[in-house]
C-alpha cells in the first residue's frame, strides 16, 4: 500500500517508466532465483507430504507464503522505484533483515539435528540464506550510492536526457529487467497499431546511444586507440577488427552467452521427457511403492527428481527460459548490427 501510495511523488516525465536504483537488474536475477527456490522448496514438502501416512502441512505451506512474500516484495520494489522514492526500501530493507535471520536459524538447527547436506531440503534453506544475504546486500548498497537513510544529504537523480525528450517512444533501455525481457512496454504500440496503421510520429525518434553518430564517436575513439598503441610499432597499422571488438564487443559477447545458455537449457526437454517416461514404467512396475518413514520427512535430490510431476514443471519452466534466452540473443545481435554499420 504504500508502495501504490508514493506514485503522487513520480518523477514528472512524459514517460510511465522509472530511474534503476543501483543492483536493478542483479535484483530481479536474485529475485527469480529465490522464486524458483521456492517453487522446488513446495515441490520439495508437497512430495514429502504425499508419502507420508497423514498430513503435514508445514512442509509446504511456509514455502508457499514465501513464495508469495517474494512476489509482493519485487512488486513493492517495481513500485518504489517507479515513484522514485528509496525511503519506502527501508521496509524492504528490514525483511531481508528478518528472513535473512530466520532462514539461518533453521538452518543451524538442521547443523545440530545432524540433517546430512544430502538431503535437499537442507540444500534448499542454505541457497536461500544465501539469496536472502545477497538481497540484503543489494539494499545496503543502495542505501549507500542513494544515501537516503543515514545520511544528510540524499542524492538526487534526474531522468535520462532520452525519458525528457517527448520524441523518444523506444523504452527497452530504460524499463526493468522483466519488461526487457518480455518486452511488455511494447504493448501500448502493439495495441495502437492494431487499431490504426503506424505512422513514423507514433514510432518516434531513436535513443541517443542508438543514433549513427554516438555509434560513430564511439567506433572513432576506439580506433584512435587503436593507432596509440601501433605508433611505437612501425610494421604494424591500426585494426579496424580490434576496434569493433573494442567498441562493440561487450554486447556481442552477451549475445553469444545468452545463446550458450538457451542450447544448454535445450538438453532439458529429453532429460525431463526421458525421466517422465522412467517415472511412469516404474509406477506401473510398483517399484516406487514404498511408504516414507513418518519419523524421516527428508528428501534427497534423486528422490525428488524421480518425481514425474517434478520433472513436468522443470520441463515447462526450462523451455520458458531457453525462448527468453534465444530471444534476448537475437534482440542484441540484432541491435548490435544496426549500431555497428551505423558506425561503420
Amino acid at each position: 500500500f504504500p508502495g501504490w501510495g508514493s506514485q503522487s511523488s513520480k518523477v514528472q516525465i512524459h514517460h510511465n517508466t522509472w530511474l534503476h536504483f543501483p543492483g536493478h537488474n542483479l535484483r530481479w536475477i536474485l529475485t527469480f532465483t529465490l522464486l524458483f527456490v521456492h517453487v522446488c522448496e513446495i515441490a520439495e514438502g508437497i512430495v514429502s507430504d504425499t508419502q507420508m501416512k497423514s498430513r503435514h502441512l508445514h512442509l509446504f505451506l511456509p514455502a508457499i507464503i514465501g513464495f508469495v512474500a517474494a512476489t509482493v516484495s519485487i512488486v513493492y520494489y517495481h513500485n518504489i522505484e517507479t515513484s522514485n522514492f528509496p525511503k519506502l526500501l527501508l521496509a524492504l530493507f528490514l525483511y531481508w533483515i528478518m528472513a535473512f535471520v530466520t532462514k539461518t536459524i533453521k538452518l543451524v538447527r538442521y547443523c545440530q539435528d545432524g540433517v546430512p547436506f544430502s538431503q535437499l531440503r537442507f540444500c534448499i534453506t542454505g541457497i536461500m540464506v544465501i539469496l536472502y544475504g545477497l538481497l540484503m546486500a543489494v539494499e545496503i548498497n543502495v542505501i549507500r550510492v542513494r544515501k537516503y537513510v543515514f545520511f544528510m544529504n540524499p542524492q538526487k537523480v534526474k531522468p535520462p536526457e532520452d525519458l525528457q525528450d517527448l520524441g523518444v517512444r523506444f523504452l527497452q533501455p530504460f524499463v526493468n529487467l522483466l519488461s526487457k525481457a518480455t518486452y511488455w512496454w511494447m504493448n501500448t504500440l502493439i495495441i495502437s497499431a492494431h487499431k490504426k496503421p503506424v505512422d513514423l510520429k507514433a514510432i518516434g525518434k531513436l535513443p541517443i546511444a542508438m543514433r549513427a553518430l554516438t555509434n560513430y564517436v564511439c567506433l572513432k575513439e576506439a580506433y584512435e586507440e587503436q593507432k596509440k598503441k601501433v605508433a611505437e610499432q612501425p610494421n604494424r597499422s591500426p585494426s579496424i577488427w580490434l576496434a569493433m571488438y573494442s567498441a562493440f564487443g561487450r554486447p556481442i559477447l552477451l549475445s553469444s552467452t545468452f545463446r550458450y545458455l538457451a542450447d544448454l537449457l535445450g538438453f532439458a526437454g529429453p532429460l525431463c521427457i526421458s525421466g517422465i517416461v522412467q517415472g511412469f514404467q516404474d509406477t506401473t512396475n510398483n517399484t516406487n511403492a514404498t511408504e516414507k518413514d513418518p519419523s524421516n520427512s527428508y528428501l534427497s535430490s534423486e528422490e525428488f527428481l524421480r518425481n514425474v510431476y517434478v520433472l513436468a514443471v522443470l520441463l515447462f519452466l526450462a523451455l520458458i527460459l531457453q525462448r527468453t534466452f534465444l530471444q534476448a540473443s537475437y534482440y542484441v545481435t540484432t541491435e548490435t548490427g544496426i549500431n555497428l554499420r551505423g558506425a561503420l
